[in-house]
Formats: structure tokens, sequence, C-alpha cells
């Protein structure tokens, strides 16, 4: 089995970053080279993530073994034969290979491949590729010249940080500058930004995540926040499509300017390919207009007018695309929490749900997913789920403060996950070590990753579900996992005591903390900022419970939502009211499909048979009459007789919707009579009634 746990976990978490990439990105839009940089680099974090126990479970399986090696004693070289054979001294460390040791020299090579592409990642490729995903270059030159300038500001900043650490190094007359050593100070400079970002990301997540798990057995307060989500999204929906327009009519003007035998004309096809196609049909391409563009002094837009343009194009039809979406998905959100509340109080204990979902259900969740099954989970179990999922979780939250707090002290060990991998290590209970190790890591991973996915940086940064993240937000957290997840690991290590420099301890440490090397070369940040630092989550925690964050992005405009203010009631009000016209005006939708197809239903075979049945009782001397007769007044008659006779038939098949009328017949001819004015109108489209819908 050694190495098997390896593989499996190496492929297993290969399909957990396909499904989630897939989940936000969109592979048959997005450039490859997009989905392969970010599926690497959520790939890489993920796999340190479910490898560093089975890391943890070796390290303690060799420090036994090498325990074992020095304490048995040595041999009597006066005992010989068979009593030197048959009394073996017994031995004091019950040292056993667990399940998923990993042999000697495999975890080191592995680390070390995994940590520096990462990091090559998320310092060098990820940006450039971000620069160049953004850009509006029509060419590939032209975009990496665009990269390449945005990321200049960016790659000497981060010189000069390494600039500042070597001229640190090399003042300091007690440090000599080895390659291990300017090795150990580019990591300490990646982790001492990496844990300033963890811990407030960390900070947040661990009061937000129990937080909106206990808010989520209150179906009120899910409602309201619905409402007032809508009453946002619809702003923001507005602003995408004023903004679309705007972009759409000076993709017009240019496409009008710029005629077909004009150098930059490629361009402009270029940028009229992203533009939706409706916006396509509309403006088309002039191909019929053959004037010269030089006979004429016109002014013409320059290139680099067009790659700004086309950057807009992209960008404006991605925000207004997701915002659809996102709209879409809202609705049926709110829909459905309206149907609980109403479900609640049902007495025959079953769910039902307003309206259909569109998609069809699979028979076998059909059929032990039933409406009885429905209601119980949704109005019964489900709330009180989540109240003890909440408060799981927020024991997990105070262990974790408890021991960023506590973590330094050795002696005696204050850690709670320092003490419980110590006492499963006395045991050698590998099976427990795995699992604590994996739950606790896992944890902090959530409380993390999960505010990398929910914060929003305006529209610059923001990871929207069902496929509507854009190429710059996709590589853009692609670039904060890799620089997260290598200090989540040394804090993890730090908070067991499996990091020597944590302990003080002179044992063998983790292959992992083995790649990062000794920190003493910069001792004020491994004794000082490492230890001291992860303490600031109390404060971050007590400003989350509070809602301080909140509350500031309230008073600078940014309408957050908080029970107790005035404006969050507006906006629930406000959401409230779109969210009832838009049920009204799907029930009107389903309301007309009804009547259409019972209209079918009931006259349509009717009328079939009916003229099945006259086309057989034809007498075939009429038929030779009418014949003859037909094609007599056809000289003298007009040619679109037939079309005419179609489009009658045609206006026969539709159904007469009228929401306005007090009675509806059953007799086809009668609503006909009724319908049609000799003036060649239909009462649908008199003036009387053109706003009843609206």
């Amino acid at each position: 089995m050694s190495g098997a746990a390896l593989g499996l976990e190496i492929v297993f978490v290969f399909f957990l970053a396909l499904f989630l990439l897939h989940r936000y990105g969109d592979f048959k839009k997005q450039h490859r080279l997009v989905i392969v940089g970010t599926l690497l680099a959520w790939y890489l974090c993920f796999l340190i993530v479910f490898i560093l126990p089975l890391d943890v479970s070796t390290t303690i399986y060799n420090r036994c073994k090498h325990a074992a090696a020095n304490s048995s004693p040595p041999e009597n070289s006066n005992i010989t034969g068979l009593y030197a054979t048959a009394t073996p001294v017994p031995s004091q460390h019950p040292c056993f290979k667990p399940w998923s040791y990993i042999p000697d020299g495999i975890m080191p090579i592995f680390w070390r491949v995994v940590y520096w592409t990462s990091q090559f990642l998320t310092w060098i490729l990820l940006p450039f590729m971000q620069s160049y995903a953004r850009s509006g270059g029509f060419s590939i030159t032209g975009k990496i010249k665009t990269a390449l300038i945005e990321n200049a500001i960016y790659y000497g900043t981060y010189l000069l940080i390494f600039g500042a650490f070597l001229i640190y190094v090399a003042v300091n007359p007690h440090l000599h500058l080895e390659w291990n050593q300017l090795q150990t100070i580019g990591i300490a400079a990646a982790n001492t930004w990496g844990l300033f970002l963890l811990v407030l990301l960390l900070g947040y997540g661990l009061v937000e995540i129990p937080r909106s798990y206990w808010n989520g057995a209150k179906r009120g307060y899910l409602l309201m926040k619905t409402y007032f989500k809508a009453a946002k999204l619809m702003t923001e929906k507005a602003d995408a499509e004023e903004t679309l327009e705007d972009v759409m009519e000076e993709v017009r003007k240019v496409n009008e300017s710029i005629k077909y035998n004009h150098p930059l004309r490629k361009c402009v096809d270029t940028i009229l390919k992203k533009c939706p196609t409706e916006y396509q049909e509309k403006m088309g391409r002039n191909m019929d207009d053959y004037e010269d563009f030089d006979e004429k002094h016109n002014t013409y837009p320059s290139e680099k007018s067009l790659v700004k343009l086309h950057k807009q194009v992209i960008y404006s039809v991605q925000r207004h695309r997701r915002t659809q979406v996102q709209w879409r998905i809202l609705l049926e959100q709110a829909f459905y929490l309206e149907d609980v509340a109403k479900n609640e109080t049902s007495a025959t204990r079953q769910f039902v749900h307003t309206f259909q979902s569109p998609e069809p259900e699979n028979k076998f969740i059909q059929y032990f997913y039933n409406p009885t099954v429905e209601w119980y989970w949704e109005c019964l179990l489900r709330p009180w789920f989540y109240r003890i999922l909440a408060v799981v979780l927020s024991v997990f939250s105070v262990i974790v403060v408890w021991s960023e707090c506590t973590f330094f002290s050795t002696t005696p060990v204050l850690s709670l996950f320092a003490v419980f991998i110590q006492l499963a290590e006395k045991t050698y209970n590998y099976i427990y070590i795995e699992i604590a190790c994996f739950l606790s890591i896992f944890f902090l991973s959530i409380c993390v990753y999960s505010t990398v996915f929910r914060i929003r940086v305006f529209n610059y940064y923001y990871l929207a579900s069902h496929h509507q993240t854009d190429a710059y937000s996709l590589l853009f957290s692609g670039m904060l996992f890799c620089r997260l997840t290598p200090p989540l690991c040394l804090n993890f290590l730090g908070l067991t005591h499996m990091d020597s420099s944590i302990s003080h301890q002179n044992t063998q440490p983790t292959a992992y903390t083995s790649i990062m090397g000794s920190m003493k070369v910069l001792s004020f940040i491994a004794d000082g900022f490492y230890i001291y630092y992860p303490m600031l989550v109390v404060i971050l925690c007590i400003a989350t419970y509070f809602s301080l964050g909140t509350r500031c992005l309230n008073l600078l405009g940014f309408q957050q939502f908080m029970g107790d203010n005035d404006m969050t009631s507006d906006l629930v009000d406000e959401g409230k009211e779109l969210i009832r016209r838009e049920k009204r005006k799907r029930q009107r939708q389903e309301e007309g499909e009804n009547r259409r197809r019972e209209w079918k239903e009931r006259y349509g075979h009717n009328r079939e048979d009916s003229t099945r049945n006259r086309n057989i009782h034809i007498d075939p001397k009429e038929s030779n009459l009418s014949d003859l007769s037909t094609t007599r007044s056809s000289k003298y008659t007009r040619v679109n007789n037939r079309t005419e006779r179609d489009r009658i038939e045609l206006l026969q098949d539709v159904e007469p919707l009228d929401f306005n009328a007090e009675t509806f017949t059953d007799d086809p001819l009668e609503s006909k009579s009724e319908r049609y004015q000799p003036g060649g109108r239909y009462l649908s489209m008199s003036q009387t009634g053109i706003f009843d819908d609206v």
C-alpha cells in the first residue's frame, strides 16, 4: 500500500479542481491557456492540503523508528550461541508502518516540484496571463507587449522588496550569503506576504461561516436577504445594459466609418465577432459600399482607440451576460424560498411548487425525493441540521482562535491541535492522526478559500458560479491560492508543533518543513512576525462578529445587508416588488401556454378530421369543375391567393389571447367573428389594450 494513498489523492484532487473550475469557468468560450493555468494553480494548492496529513503520519513513523534505533541496547559480546538469539530485548517503541506510508526520498522531491511550480505560477506566469487575457490587442504580439508594460511596475516592486532583504543579509556580519540562504530569503518574503493576507481572510471566515449556517436556518432572514440582493442586482443589471448600449453605439459608428478596404477593417471585424448576435445582425457588414477611404479626408479611429474599444466590448459583454444569468438564478432562489414559506403551514405535508422546474428531473431522484420527503427536509429537518452544523463549526472556530494565540507555548502545551496530535502520537494511531490533521487543515482551508470565493473587488475581481467568471478573476483566484496555501500549511504545522522552529525540539522535521529551509537566517521574522502576528485573528474575529466592516462599507456608500438600517429596508421592499412583478409575468406566460395547449387539444383534431372527411366526399365532377373554374379565374386574379389562404389558415390555428375579455367562447367561428373587424384589424392591435400587460 506504500504510495497507493498518494496516488489516489493525486487523482481525486485533480477531479475536484476540475469540477470547481467547470462550475465557475466556461470551457467553451474562455482561452485554453487561461483554463490550464487556473486549473494547475487550483490543483497544486488543493494537493498540498490533501497530502500534508500523509507527510505528518510518515514523519511520526520515522521519528518512532529513529527513536527505536537509538534506544536499542548494544549486543553483549559475552553471550554467544543459542542464548544470544533466544532472549531478544523487548522493544519499548511499538513502531509499525502505517497503511499510507510514503517511502523515503519521495516526499522531498514531491514538495519541491509542487512548491516551486506554484510559486512560478503566482509570481511570474499568472500575472502575465492576467494582463494578456484582459488586453484588447488584435494580435499575439500586441497582447504580449501590453502585458509586459503592465507588469513592469508589478515585477519591479517585488524585485525591490527582494533586494531589501538581500541588502539586510549582506550587511549583517554574522551571516554569509549562500544559495540556500538566498532561497530561504525568497521563501520568507513570499510567506510573509501570504501570512499577512491569510490572517485577514481567516479572521473573517472563522466567524462568517458558522453565522451563515445559523442564519440559513431562518427562513425569513434568507428571504429578506434575497429581496435585498434582487434590488442591488437589478441596479447592476440596468447599469450593465446601459453600458453595453453605449459601447455598441461606439462600435456602430466605427463600423460605418471604416470601410471594407481600410487597413483596420480586420480589427473592426474582430470587434464585431465579440458583440452579441442581435447587435451583429443590426449592424452587419457594409460590404456593398465600394467608396475609397483615401478619396475623402475623413477622420478615422486609430489602432490604439480600437484596442481600447475592443477591451471595452469584451468587458461589457461579459458583464451583461453575467448579470442576466445571475438574475435568472436569483429569481429561482426567491421563488423557492417563497414556496418554502408557504409550505411551512401546509396540512398535507407535501411540498408544492409554484412553478415547475424547466429541466426534467431524474426519475431516481424524483422517486426517493418525493414531495413528502421534500417537505420534511425543507420545512422541518433542514433548519435543525443547519443549527447543529453551525454549533459544530463555532466550536472549531473557538479551537482555532485559542490555538493561534497559544501555539508558541511548548511547556505546557496549550495549543489544542498539538495536544490532540501528541496524544495520538503516543499510541501511534496513524488513522486518528491523519483524520485529525485532515479535518484541522481542511477547516482552515475552507475558512480561507471560501472568503476568496466570496469577496468582490468592484467589478475587477468577482468569482461568479454557473460559468460566469471572466478570465481575469479566474487567474487572480489562482494567484491568491498559490500565495495563501504555503503559509497556511506552515501555520498548521506550527499549531500542531510539527515545526521544529516552533516546538524548539531537536526532532526530525516534516518533508514540507525541510524544503522551506531554516528561518534562523531572518530571526526577526521567525521569532517575531510568524509567532505574534497570527494573534491578530482575535481582533479580526471580534470585528467580523459585530459587522464593523459592513458598517464601514455602508458609511462609504456601498450598501450592505443590515437588519437595523433604513436603506436596507427600502431595498428589501424594492426587491420584494421586483420579485412579485417577475412572478406575475411568469404566471401570465404559463397561463397563456396552457390556454394554447388546451385550444390545440380541443379544436386541432376536430379541424383535421373535418378537413379529411370533406376531401374524401368531394364529387369528382365537382372537383373537375372547380379545377376548371380555378384555372380560368387564375388568369384574372392575383398570384398571391394561395399565400392569403395559407395566412388565413395559420390565423385560425392561433389562439385568441385577450386578457381583458370578460367571457371566453368555445366556438372558433364566433371568436373569429368577434376578433376580426371590417377594417382589417384585430382587437389585440387596437389602441385600447396596448399597455394592459405592462
